[in-house]
């Protein structure tokens, strides 16, 4: 198929493998490393054939079959001391960060690194994280509606003087940072319930969301948009997709098979009970998970349910469908990280007509080593 229809305003990032165990709860072989070395490595190639974000996960638990994890924002520093181009999100956790304290560190890194630093405000899933650190663990709504304040007094730090915020939750009294960025980080948040949708809408600058088909997504891009409009502000929609590209349809599906037919049932079973209350809890049944089966679950964010599995132009036209409900953003995982991170650079990016120049250049170039 042409790949004209696909906007050059669309743009790829992928999850940075800074913890143990992969993206799939699955004892199929995966030749990904979740070390320093591997992951620059990775971000350099990264760079190299296109993409523009990548995202480090925030965990502290060996939660869902990753026994250990590197913290995020610190990876995500020296991710960037790698890179040239690759913007780097960081995720972290209302409740174990001091916002102003973390709009500090974000103006520096900003400052240090071009522009290139970027935070991802995850409201929490994982109830013992929250008990193992003595802090509370607060219900849905109470969780959303500090992420709603974290996000603003970010926002205010960073771009504002004598910064006044009496919340809930945060508390600040004239504060001005000195200095602010010349490039304010980018605040993305992620979700799918009602809370989120709202706080994407409001108080985002990007709204993350699982995988789901392009009608569910329409239907959230719609609801996220409609409060930034009321609003008087702009918001962008990205996606979490995973990825199982192949020369034939039968070669991906086979490969999703093998995935699903080594899934670490106790370990899916366990993150199943762990966040059945994010659906349960918001009372429409909007939330992450609310509707996701056990195969869903073996790649934690429904990244199955995106679609990105088949040939180069079974993905291109998926995307397309993607692209033309409203998504600016494909968020990309894989099975065996580096070696598909590069080929889906070479064959998705790199093919894409609306690409910019620099980028296939980049891609050329790689491919000549």
């Amino acid at each position: 198929m042409s790949t004209a229809g696909i906007t050059e305003n669309l743009q790829y990032a992928y999850w940075v493998p800074n913890v143990s165990g992969g993206l799939v709860t699955s004892n199929v072989e995966q030749r990904t490393d979740w070390g320093i070395d591997y992951n620059v490595a990775l971000a350099r190639h990264a760079e190299e054939v296109g993409f523009d974000y990548a995202l480090s996960q925030v965990r502290y638990l060996g939660s869902y079959g990753a026994n250990s994890q590197h913290e995020s924002v610190s990876f995500s520093l020296a991710l960037l001391a790698a890179t040239e181009r690759l913007k780097v999100i960081a995720a972290v956790h209302p409740g174990f960060w001091q916002p102003a304290v973390l709009a500090n560190l974000a103006a520096t890194a900003s400052e240090i690194h071009g522009g290139r630093f970027a935070l991802n405000v995850v409201s929490g899933w994982l109830r013992d994280e929250y008990v193992k650190f003595g802090e509370p663990w607060l219900a849905h709504q109470d969780r959303y509606e500090r992420s709603a304040e974290f996000l603003q007094v970010l926002r205010k730090i960073l771009t504002e003087e004598n910064v006044e915020f009496a919340g809930d939750h945060y508390r600040i009294r004239d504060y001005t940072a000195s200095p602010r960025p010349a490039v304010v980080p980018e605040l993305f948040q992620g979700g799918t319930s009602t809370a989120a949708r709202r706080n994407g809408g409001l108080y985002s600058d990007w709204y993350f969301t699982n995988g789901a088909s392009p009608e569910a997504i329409g239907e959230q891009i719609a609801e996220v948009r409609s409060h930034a409009e009321a609003a008087g502000r702009e918001v962008k929609i990205g996606l979490n997709g995973f990825v199982i590209l192949e020369d034939t349809e039968k070669e991906a599906k086979e490969r999703l098979r093998e995935i699903v037919a080594g899934a670490n049932t106790e370990a899916v079973e366990a993150f199943r009970s762990s966040v059945k209350e994010a659906g349960a809890a918001t009372g429409d049944g909007k939330g992450m998970w609310a509707d996701s089966s056990f195969e869903d679950l073996i790649q934690y964010n429904d990244g199955f349910k995106t679609g990105l599995i088949g040939t180069r132009e079974q993905i291109e036209e998926r995307i397309d469908a993607y692209r033309k409900v409203g998504v600016d953003l494909i968020l990309t995982g894989f099975l065996h990280f580096d070696e598909e991170l590069q080929r889906f650079g070479r064959e998705i990016i790199g093919h894409d007509a609306g690409r910019a120049e620099p980028a296939r250049e980049r891609v050329l170039v790689s491919g000549a080593r």
